[in-house]
C-alpha cells in the first residue's frame, strides 16, 4: 500500500528545521511546482510527494555535514536537490558558501530564481562538469548525477585535505562501487536512506585516483 504524501509539518518534525527554514523550503517547492509545469525540471509524478521524494531525501544529508564545514559544492544540481535544500538548512551557519554546478541553462535560471526567492547566498555556475576549474570545498554533494566512477572523476577537482563527499545512490550501488574501486581509493562509509528503501548514502573521504588495475 502506498504511503500518504509527506507533509511540510512532517518534514519539519523529521528534520527539526526552524520555522524560517521551513518557510524558505515552502517557497522553493511552490516555485518548483510553477516552473515544472513549463520546463519539466523533475518528473511530474514525483511532485505528488515532493516533500518526501525530493526535500527530505536531500535534507537527510545535512546531519552528515561536519559542523566546521563552511563551503559546499553540488554537482549536476538540476532542480536544486540536494544543493538548495542543504543551503537553506545551512543558512544560519555564519559564512557558509554554496556553489551549484549545472550545465543546462534553463535549470540554471530556475536555480537562480529559487535562490533569490529563498534569500540564499548561492552561486550558480552554468558549466559542464568536464570543464570545471579546480577549487577545494569542505563538502561535495550529488544526487542522480552520474554513475559512481564518473561521479568521482567529477568530484576530484573539488577535493581538499578534509573534504567529505556525500552521494545519494540507488539500488545499483554495489555494481557502481565494484566498478569505481578499479580506479579509485577512498575511505567509505554508507548508510541506508530514510526516504527510499532501495537508497543508500555514500560518505567518502580521502579520495584518490589510482588508475585501472592490471589484470593478471
Amino acid at each position: 500500500m502506498r504511503a500518504e504524501p509527506f507533509t511540510p509539518n512532517e518534514f519539519a518534525a523529521a528534520t527539526g528545521v526552524s520555522r524560517e527554514t521551513l518557510a524558505r523550503l515552502k517557497a522553493y517547492v511552490s516555485l518548483l511546482e510553477d516552473w515544472n509545469a513549463r520546463h519539466n525540471l523533475v518528473s511530474a509524478a514525483s511532485l505528488a510527494d515532493v516533500w518526501r521524494r525530493h526535500v527530505w531525501d536531500s535534507a537527510q544529508l545535512f546531519p552528515l555535514i561536519p559542523v566546521e564545514a563552511r563551503s559546499l559544492v553540488d554537482l549536476g544540481s538540476g532542480a536544486g536537490f540536494p544543493g538548495l535544500v542543504l543551503a537553506a538548512m545551512a543558512r544560519e551557519r555564519t559564512g557558509f558558501r554554496t556553489v551549484l554546478y549545472e550545465s543546462i541553462g534553463k535549470k540554471c535560471r530556475f536555480l537562480e530564481a529559487a535562490a533569490e526567492r529563498m534569500d540564499l547566498p548561492v552561486e550558480v555556475r552554468n558549466v559542464r562538469m568536464e570543464e570545471v576549474v579546480p577549487e577545494a570545498f569542505d563538502v561535495v554533494t550529488a544526487r542522480a548525477c552520474a554513475p559512481l566512477a564518473k561521479l568521482l572523476a567529477y568530484a576530484q577537482p573539488f577535493q581538499g585535505p578534509a573534504t567529505v563527499n556525500l552521494f545519494l545512490k540507488g539500488q545499483s550501488v554495489e555494481v557502481e562501487l565494484t566498478e569505481a574501486h578499479k580506479s579509485w581509493r577512498m575511505k567509505l562509509a554508507r548508510s541506508e536512506s530514510r526516504t527510499d528503501p532501495s537508497g543508500v548514502i555514500l560518505e567518502i573521504r580521502e579520495l584518490r585516483h589510482v588508475g585501472f588495475a592490471r589484470s593478471r
